[in-house]
């Protein structure tokens, strides 16, 4: 495991932007490489992306075309609600990184044909047996990461499903669609990017391995990073 702090939550933001574009970089060496990267929502990882695309013309080592975008929990919300994090994501990045629409993977949306329990089959079909190069993940002040909370059945139960339909959300939206924690966990690499002294005590708790906390029980295949904020390590 490894942590990484930074000054404020701005820094925090730059400095995971900078990681990642370096990270896909080293990744996209081989030619035929198609990174698997799944993305977070939050407003720490909303800055990221901001700066991820901001930072764009000054970094063109990234084959962004080579890259398969796909999210760890959404909202089941409709498509055009501002509440989907594939929604704010894409509204950050598409102005400057050239995305391979057929390359980009948002969970599926409330209004259409299949109800939240299928909507969770469809993504994991749509996922079959890809597991991510880098899972980016945020974390509550609770230590919930994706939709995935403490003292909820989404993490209480023991499943082989590598995505569920989560319901009585203790976080509104009642209704989500998440990842579960067997298959973050064989992610090659999992980053958590948090940031604000309300999260500090869990985060702390995390590192330290308290597997009762959602975010004590994610980590990577072959590497595990902790990006935090000041605020946010202030209780390591």
């Amino acid at each position: 495991m490894t942590v990484v702090t930074s000054g404020d939550a701005d820094e925090l933001a730059a400095t995971v932007a900078h990681q990642l574009r370096r990270s896909i970089s080293q990744l996209q060496a081989d030619p035929d490489r198609v990174v698997q990267l799944c993305l977070t929502g939050g407003r720490i990882a909303n800055r990221m992306y901001r700066q991820l695309a901001d930072g764009q013309g000054d970094d063109n080592t990234v084959d962004w075309k080579r890259v398969e975008f796909w999210w760890g929990d959404e909202r089941f919300v409709a498509t055009e609600s501002p509440d989907r994090n594939a929604g704010q994501t894409l509204a950050l990045l598409a102005a400057t990184i050239p995305l391979d629409p057929a390359r980009v993977h948002p969970m599926p949306a409330e209004g259409g044909q299949a109800d939240l329990n299928q909507a969770a089959m469809q993504y994991a079909a749509e996922l079959g047996d890809i597991r991510f190069d880098i899972c980016l993940l945020g974390m509550g002040p609770d230590g919930h990461v994706a939709s995935i909370f403490p003292d909820h059945p989404s993490f209480e139960q023991d499943t082989s499903f590598t995505v569920v339909g989560v319901t009585d959300s203790p976080k509104p939206p009642p209704e989500r669609i998440s990842l579960t924690i067997p298959v973050i966990n064989q992610s090659a690499e999992v980053w958590l990017i948090v940031a604000g002294a309300e999260k500090a005590d869990a985060a702390a708790r995390a590192i330290d391995g308290d597997e009762n906390l959602p975010a004590g029980a994610v980590h990577g295949r072959l590497r595990t990073v902790w990006f935090l904020d000041e605020d946010a390590a202030a209780d390591r």
